[in-house]
């Protein structure tokens, strides 16, 4: 028997996807169609008996589940009260009027008690029941959530199955044809795998030297802090003697500015007389 494929598996999901829909919330169709039929059309209906019946959802259940529960008891209160009150009048205007012994009010409490007894034993049984059908029910939900996650997983499965076979054909013949500049796509699996393995315990090392690195970063950072607070105050003395030396040096050449202007025209003067002694004596020569 040949292995199931993933086209097979989900044409079979399909196909039981198609022919039900599977979803708790159809439970309550049979329910509201019921409702529907025994509800008088000219009898007021409720705002949440409306709702739920309008649009069902599993808060809009819990709501109207709540609301039952609370109407149930008012009129198991209501019919008890009336009951209750109806056997006394008919006891007390009955001809001839019930009289009811000592004794026969002692054995209806022992059924009493006993009917209460079964019935709270039923309670918790039911109770019991609801939990485990709740639990069941929860399971059953997160396992279709499940089924349909994956679902989608196996509908994009084919995709990238050829996306993959295509990279593995092209890989294949680049290794063939050796066109490859690179060395190291054409080595075989041992010394791939090895090198794999190499390069995974370099990217470890690496790893544990920038977590040591960024250990290092906090401390690193307060001694800079600390040498900047130490060059604040040297620099500003920097820049207080640099202006300070640009001053004298301003008020050097201001206080030596007529001299070397004297200094200048008889440099000047010096010049032309050589320059003229000297065209003399060549007239001479």
């Amino acid at each position: 028997m040949a292995p199931p494929t993933s086209q097979g598996v989900l044409a079979k999901l399909r196909a039981l996807a198609a022919s039900q829909e599977i979803t708790i919330l159809k439970l309550s169709e049979p329910i509201s169609a019921a409702v529907t039929q025994l509800q008088d059309p000219h009898q007021r209906t409720s705002d949440i008996s409306a709702s739920s019946l309008d649009a069902t959802t599993p808060s809009s259940l819990e709501v109207d589940l709540t609301h039952y529960r609370e109407l149930f008891a008012k009129l198991r209160f209501s019919y008890v009260e009336q009951v209750t009150k109806e056997k006394f009048i008919r006891a007390i205007v009955g001809d001839p009027p019930l009289i009811v012994s000592s004794q026969e009010n002692v054995d209806l409490e022992k059924e009493n008690l006993e009917a209460k007894a079964t019935l709270k034993a039923l309670k918790t049984e039911v109770a019991a029941m609801v939990a485990e059908l709740e639990e069941k029910a929860r399971d059953l939900s997160r396992k279709y959530e499940k089924v349909q996650t994956e679902t989608i997983r196996l509908e994009e499965l084919p995709g990238k199955i050829g996306e993959l076979e295509n990279a593995v054909a092209k890989l294949r013949e680049t290794q063939a044809s050796g066109s490859n500049p690179d060395p190291i796509f054409n080595l075989p699996l041992s010394k791939t795998l090895d090198l794999v393995d190499s390069r995974k315990k370099r990217r470890s090392e690496l790893d544990r030297q920038l977590e040591q690195l960024q250990s290092q970063v906090p401390r690193k950072k307060k001694e800079l802090d600390r040498l900047h607070a130490e060059l604040q105050p040297l620099e500003t003395k920097r820049q207080n003697s640099t202006a300070a030396a640009r001053e004298a040096r301003r008020r050097k050449e201001a206080a030596l500015g007529g001299i070397e202007d004297d200094l200048e025209e008889r440099g000047r003067w010096f010049r032309a007389a050589e320059v003229g002694i000297k065209e003399i004596l060549e007239i001479r020569g």
